[in-house]
């Protein structure tokens, strides 16, 4: 297929999309109706991306059977995009420096597990995304002889992989997260800012046993489910996220009444928007975006540079991320220390300091 990846993203997305309905039928018996459904059940869930990209790998297999005449006739040959997900729109949106002043107090009235509050800084701080946050382990519940470690990570890794999320190894001591698989089918390393490691270090104070423990083995995810022998689903944080977002008419029933409480000036934010957010604040703080690149894990655009530019800037990027902390932690202290506010004692007539908590 001429894919970078060899076809492993399109394999990843058949198996979550197609598989499961289609997977058993011939290629011949799959029907437009079949095709169509799939599609739908994206639309109806709101992911218009998934949609098309679906539509688009769908087309192209078809394609290519017709032209090997596996196939009679192309089921999808007169379904135009815009009937499947729409135009493509490029979402632009991110965080401000006057909306994060107004995330810390906004989270604080939010209603939030202190795992889902921590878990919006965190990707504020290192840029990752949903499905590495959710499948972040500690390192130290690995085994540290080799041979046990193997197993050990073979087996997290069968858990992240059944919850759809991508293992990390998030290291406190040597101050990084490690992935050995990503989305771009690459490893990938995030260096742990101080503004970053203050976040995981609340995140380990709130580490719970696992459920039917007899010797109180820790759980060794960062984000648990209920059942803390796997990670939460990756579904949840965005959700905590859009339910904190919602107008009183719009509240859904048995869901949080903290409705508007993460609502900001520039509009609907995401989790994916964090990740944009990190990467504006590196711009800003003087990075190019070869170096921004690196540090959110993308792959280089220009074929010729991604095949001999090999350099994957290990400096840079801890230069980055040392200074994206910094600059979080300087927005973040400023937004504390504007919380409090001087009044006046009718009484007496002195000056009181009510802080905002």
């Amino acid at each position: 297929m001429g894919r970078i990846d060899g076809g492993q993203y399109v394999f990843e997305q058949f198996t979550r999309h197609a598989f499961p309905t289609i997977g058993d039928s011939a290629l011949a018996d799959v029907s437009k109706a079949d095709l169509l459904g799939l599609l739908d059940a994206q639309k109806a869930a709101g992911k218009m991306r998934t949609a098309n990209v679906l539509f688009a790998n769908f087309k192209q297999m078809l394609a290519f059977a017709l032209e090997r005449e596996i196939i009679d006739k192309h089921p999808l040959a007169t379904v135009k995009k815009s009937k499947v997900g729409g135009p493509s729109v490029e979402r632009d949106r991110f965080l401000d420096d006057e909306e994060l002043e107004l995330l810390g107090p906004a989270i604080a009235g939010a209603r939030m597990s202190i795992r889902s509050a921590t878990a919006i800084w965190l990707t504020l701080a290192t840029g990752v995304r949903v499905g590495e946050l959710m499948g972040a382990v500690w390192a130290d519940a690995l085994p540290t002889d080799p041979k046990p470690r193997r197993a050990r990570l073979d087996a997290l890794r069968a858990t992240a992989d059944a919850q759809d999320v991508k293992l990390g190894v998030v290291d406190l001591v040597e101050r990084t997260w490690y992935m050995a698989t990503t989305k771009n089918q690459r490893d990938h390393t995030v260096h742990l800012s101080d503004f970053a490691l203050k976040q995981l270090q609340v995140l380990n104070q709130h580490r719970e046993v696992l459920r039917e423990s007899t010797d109180g083995e820790l759980t060794p995810w960062i984000f648990p489910a209920t059942d803390n022998h796997k990670p939460v689903c990756v579904n949840s944080f965005g959700k905590q996220l859009t339910d904190r977002q919602r107008t009183p008419k719009k509240r859904l029933s048995k869901r949080t009444k903290a409705n508007t409480a993460l609502v900001m000036p520039g509009g609907h934010w995401t989790a994916h928007d964090l990740r944009r957010t990190a990467a504006t604040g590196m711009a800003r703080c003087g990075f190019g975006s070869d170096t921004i690149n690196e540090c959110l894990n993308h792959i280089q655009a220009d074929p010729m540079a991604r095949v001999y530019i090999q350099d994957r800037r290990e400096a840079d990027q801890v230069r980055a991320f040392d200074a994206l902390g910094k600059r979080l932690e300087v927005i973040t202290s400023s937004a504390a220390a504007s919380a409090v506010m001087p009044l006046k004692a009718p009484s007496s007539g002195k000056r009181l300091e009510i802080r905002d908590t």
